[in-house]
């Protein structure tokens, strides 16, 4: 025996084995600790004969005798909790036909394309999109920028059949769209989604995400909510869209529209984004709150548009060094303006900006609270307008300029449809 194999090297490890045996239908799972003795060296693998069980750990063999191993050692589980979580095939099966492929083709010259099992066919303008069951009379929900520049779509659904649906409301600035089915349909076989309250999300809560990425129809992935409250980058408005959550569930080109669901089913957002320098998924996904969804529709069903109450300014978080350069505490915080619209809201209440004069820049007004409510990101600032405020109402801002504090009024105006891309999320 050469050198290599009389190697002794003592390790202690967390042994989990499945046994060649079956007893009333239940495999026994072995958990045990145990410190081993490691002698010799072969291929990794795991096997077991009459004596011995052995377990592949990277490339070593790792013998230990059955006599080793106590009763108490020995649990049994049911066959099923070794394949498939009884609960997500639950919830897959009685939401499966409520969610529907959405392909829509477009007249345009842009860089669109049909993105099949990852690979994008050339030719014709032509999206592929998910979306969900509204309500009983035809309404599908999905994503403005899978139907975008489309006047009509197809909406097929699990079983197959494919209906036309007429695109009758969008709202750009939330990525939010309506559909409604035009041809003749069954109403048993249109089963709505139910809808959950976003804002009771928490960070760690399993989530489901059902629709079509790369074509690939009623595909389901699960995964946790990373985080709520984000604000989402719209390319196509330029305006955020607010409280937006985070997911590690697998969201891919053609996921758009689809729902994200909690462990009851129900709709708690809408996939819609994902972060990624290759354009597939990396672990980070986005979708629009629930919430969202259900405050925008009854608008879109109702007039086919959404107006947004829109203040005018564009500013960030207050830095140690801008703290220190206008003589506050490093931890200071607020919402710093970096520049006012020409006509907007905040420019008629006289919120002031930063001037960008060098060598010393002016700092312009640090926003401190909005109706009474502290503040310290502009995300703060435009989740707030979104969920409380509406076109017409008024917001009191109080603001520190130049260590003076300061209630402003502003009455808030519709939000425009876009504006120049800036360097800072406005609002």
């Amino acid at each position: 025996m050469n050198k290599t194999r009389m190697m002794i090297l003592s390790v202690t490890i967390v042994v989990l084995l499945i046994s060649q045996f079956v007893t009333n239908g239940l495999v026994g799972v072995v958990t045990a600790f145990s410190t081993i003795q490691e002698s010799h060296r072969v291929p990794a693998s795991l096997y077991a004969n009459s004596n011995t069980l052995q377990l592949a750990v990277e490339s070593h063999l790792l013998p230990f005798t059955q006599s080793s191993i106590h009763n108490s050692d020995i649990h049994y589980v049911s066959l099923a909790n070794l394949t498939a979580s009884p609960l997500l095939t639950d919830i897959f099966k009685r939401v499966e036909n409520s969610v529907v492929q959405i392909t829509s083709r477009v007249n345009d010259s842009g860089d669109l394309q049909i993105i099949i099992n990852g690979n994008p066919l050339q030719g014709p303008s032509t999206r592929l999109g998910s979306g969900f069951v509204y309500d009983n009379i035809g309404h599908i929900v999905s994503n403005n920028h899978v139907v975008n520049g489309a006047n009509t779509v197809d909406v097929t659904f699990v079983d197959g059949n494919t209906y036309t649906a007429k695109v009758i409301g969008t709202d750009p600035s939330s990525d939010l769209a309506l559909l409604q089915i035009v041809d003749n349909f069954s109403v048993e076989k249109v089963v709505p989604l139910a809808i959950a309250n976003s804002s009771s999300l928490q960070v760690g809560q399993q989530v489901i995400a059902i629709g079509n990425p790369f074509g690939l129809s009623d595909t389901m992935t699960t995964g946790i909510v990373s985080q709520t409250g984000r604000l989402l980058p719209n390319p196509d408005t330029h305006f955020g869209i607010p409280n937006g959550i985070q997911t590690d569930a697998a969201i891919n080109p053609g996921n758009s529209g689809g729902p994200l669901l909690n462990m009851q089913g129900q709709v708690v957002g809408m996939n819609t984004a994902i972060s990624s320098s290759t354009g597939e998924f990396s672990g980070i996904g986005f979708a629009i709150p629930s919430n969202a969804i259900t405050r925008i529709l009854p608008s879109l069903i109702q007039t086919g548009i959404y107006t947004h109450p829109w203040l005018g300014i564009s500013g960030g978080s207050l830095t140690p060094a801008l703290a220190r350069s206008a003589g506050l505490a490093i931890n200071y915080k607020g919402v710093l303006v970096s520049s006012v619209q020409v006509g907007s809201p905040a420019d008629k209440a006289g919120l002031l900006g930063t001037q960008d004069v060098n060598p010393n820049p002016h700092v312009g007004d640090i926003i401190v609270a909005v109706d009474g409510h502290k503040v310290k990101r502009i995300d703060d600032i435009i989740n707030y307008m979104e969920t409380q405020k509406s076109v017409g109402q008024t917001v009191k801002l109080t603001v520190n300029r130049n260590g003076q504090f300061m209630d402003l009024t502003a009455t808030l105006q519709p939000r425009p449809s876009s504006l120049p891309t800036p360097t800072i999320a406005p609002q």
